[in-house]
């Protein structure tokens, strides 16, 4: 196994925290200055996209889940509504490409990834960072192990290596004949090693990066 991609033990994540305590810190300042300022100059395509999904089915233009952030504590994360109204209540809690819930224009604001910009209040209430381990629901989480959990540990992020390498989720997921196994025993793990990565790496310069390379990712989608 990559040394870079191992699990985590609880004795090395005390290390690393204790180790990189500077760099969370410099790293939640520009979280507060860059979601700040982003929401101020996003505003307008805020209040357009909120006005469309608002048109174009029933429902709120927000929608809320809970997922577990830091230290395991649950807080409720914010996107623009790409499915119809209560749809997780309709059907499993995560998405094939072709899941008729998503609606004509959330299928494209999930393409551009423009449904996670509201994420930037999570940010600069300090329940997210700009980058870090993306944030699950509790039913995923309760089958992490030991070092699986230290990844809970640090803030959960708006985007962070797994959202890249896994950038087309949805489209590996629409191959699959049970969604949850898949996740769980594919997906997921492959995301951990991502994060354990991530977590070693943690730095402002290296959270820079991971966003660099994630606008380059949407702009090719586009």
């Amino acid at each position: 196994m990559n040394k870079k991609t191992s699990p985590i033990t609880p004795r090395e994540m005390d290390a690393i925290l204790a180790q990189k305590a500077n760099q969370m810190k410099m790293i939640r300042l520009f979280d507060i200055l860059a979601s700040g300022t982003g929401l101020i100059l996003l505003s307008p395509i805020f209040l357009v996209v909120a006005g469309l999904i608002r048109l174009n089915s029933k429902g709120p233009a927000f929608y809320r889940q809970t997922r577990i952030g830091k230290d395991e504590k649950p807080f409720e994360i914010v996107k623009f509504r790409s499915m119809k109204h209560e749809a997780d209540q309709e059907g499993p809690l995560i998405t094939a490409k072709d899941d008729r819930r998503i609606t004509r224009l959330g299928s494209r604001l999930r393409r551009l990834k423009l449904d996670e910009l509201p994420q930037l209040f999570n940010v600069l209430k300090g329940e997210m960072s700009l980058v870090g381990p993306r944030p699950e629901v509790k039913k995923y989480v309760e089958q992490y192990d030991e070092n699986a959990r230290q990844v809970l540990r640090v803030r959960p992020g708006v985007t962070d290596l797994a959202s890249i390498a896994f950038f087309d989720e949805q489209t590996i997921l629409s191959q699959a004949d049970d969604l949850d196994e898949v996740y769980i025993k594919e997906i997921v793990p492959a995301k951990h090693g991502l994060n354990y990565m991530y977590i070693r790496n943690m730095s402002l310069p290296f959270n820079l990066k991971v966003i660099f390379l994630t606008l380059r990712r949407m702009l090719k989608r586009s």
